[in-house]
């Protein structure tokens, strides 16, 4: 059978009356054309066909509103490339979504490290504590331990600042431990 501008004509016409031979007429007869349209757009063969289902749903969805001074091809094509940009735009605000979600996630995750106030005083409070500790200390001992544990100094760059051999510096570094330790366990007794 020869596919004529009249017979194309006539199937729109029985289409709007709600004809299912004419709907399947004029969808085997335009498929070729819409598929191939998406086909060139999307690069997909999946996205083209879902495309080109919904186009030839919208289309008989919208079939009363087709104006015949048009080619029906080119109102599909229209429909068809229409759907496709709604998608591209639904993608794109997902993606946005998606990318602000997660920045937003990312900046709720984030651990605080600093210290509370409670924080701050408790390690104040600690601080002040030794420092108590440390002074009981002889002060050739409290030298080296603010040395190294304040003034976060190498062994070697102690024994430079005391212009002593660093195994003196060594010694006296451990025994200062020591005998801190035994101070802060006398006072927890």
């Amino acid at each position: 059978m020869e596919i004529t501008p009249q017979l194309i004509e006539d199937n729109i016409a029985k289409a709007k009356t709600g004809d299912q031979k004419a709907f399947s007429f004029l969808l085997d007869h335009f498929w070729n054309d819409v598929y191939g349209f998406q086909l060139s757009r999307t690069h997909n063969e999946n996205d083209a066909e879902d495309i080109s289902i919904q186009t030839f749903s919208r289309a008989f969805d919208k079939i009363d509103s087709f104006d015949e001074k048009y080619e029906f091809r080119t109102w599909l094509i229209t429909i068809s490339k229409n759907i496709h940009i709604d998608l591209i735009r639904k993608q794109k605000s997902n993606i946005i979504n998606q990318a602000i979600q997660e920045e937003d996630n990312a900046v709720y995750d984030l651990a605080d490290d600093a210290p509370t106030a409670e924080d701050k005083l408790i390690i104040e409070q600690n601080l002040a504590k030794l420092l108590r500790y440390i002074k009981k200390l002889k002060p050739h001992y409290q030298q080296v331990i603010n040395l190294r544990y304040f003034q976060e100094l190498s062994y070697q760059e102690i024994a430079n600042e005391l212009d002593e051999p660093l195994n003196n510096v060594k010694v006296k570094l451990l025994r200062a431990k020591k005998l801190l330790a035994e101070i802060i366990q006398n006072k927890k007794q």
